[in-house]
């Protein structure tokens, strides 16, 4: 992995991934792509991590999105479809993430915080769909009638103007705020909460929350019933209330 994206495997379960070109606003460029696709793949395969925060270096800006550069220099069209290292689009994930935004989320920077399941943002990040402003497209942000309105996700695409950071927790975007120097540890405080639960409850429950975004009710509970089953099946489904009865903190064996 080049220094593009650095990955602090930490001791704790939490894998800590930041965009590291601060002097080009963390933007997609191919080397900041390479080294998010890698992270994202030693994320996965390592069985003693959890849980990611993505996050971008410097204060001004967690990901200003594409190379605008690249593009002009290539002439690029239509974007490959596997260009972007999406979490559970492009790349397959099981474990949850959470977006650390400390500044700017443009365009791709919006896309790729978008993709994580959860989102803190610093109390001056800024959020914005751009693509109008440069003549390109945003086919990602089809989920997000899923997270915010209609009417304010269609004045967000239209116009392409910013909202902060107050304004991306009001509509739903955003989690939880932080002021700026608290972000990581506001971040490490959400992470450590979902740590909490027992693995495979955590794994189950962010099924049944992307089934239900997918399907219809009856064929959503369907699905959800199903996904449960292994964990309900799991030592940990009788650990669980064996804690609780004797009065204990559970030992999770994720099994």
């Amino acid at each position: 992995m080049s220094d593009a994206v650095l990955f602090d495997a930490r001791d704790d379960g939490i894998a800590v991934i930041t965009l590291n070109r601060p002097e080009t606003r963390n933007c997609l460029a191919a080397d900041v792509r390479a080294g998010l696709a890698a992270a994202w793949d030693r994320f996965e395969r390592d069985p003693a991590l959890r849980i990611a925060i993505l996050t971008g270096a410097g204060d001004k800006a967690f990901c200003a999105g594409g190379d605008l550069k690249e593009m002009v220099e290539t002439g690029m069209r239509v974007p490959p479809r596997d260009m972007f290292a999406l979490p559970y689009d492009t790349i397959e994930l099981s474990k949850p993430t959470i977006a650390a935004v400390n500044g700017v989320a443009y365009a791709g920077g919006w896309m790729i915080a978008q993709a994580c399941d959860l989102c803190v943002a610093s109390s001056t990040a800024r959020f914005a769909i751009t693509e109008v402003k440069v003549g390109r497209s945003a086919p990602w942000a089809a989920p997000l009638i899923h997270m915010i309105p209609q009417r304010v996700m269609m004045e967000i695409l239209l116009t392409g103007k910013p909202i902060t950071a107050h304004r991306a927790y009001a509509i739903g975007l955003v989690n939880r705020l932080a002021e700026p120097g608290e972000l990581l540890a506001t971040a490490l405080e959400l992470a450590t909460e979902v740590l909490a639960g027992a693995p495979l409850s955590v794994r189950a429950a962010r099924e049944t929350v992307m089934l239900a975004t997918e399907m219809g009710r009856t064929a959503a509970l369907q699905a959800a019933r199903h996904a449960a089953e292994y964990c309900y099946r799991s030592e940990d489904a009788q650990e669980g209330p064996r804690a609780f009865a004797e009065k204990r903190s559970p030992r999770w064996q994720g099994r």
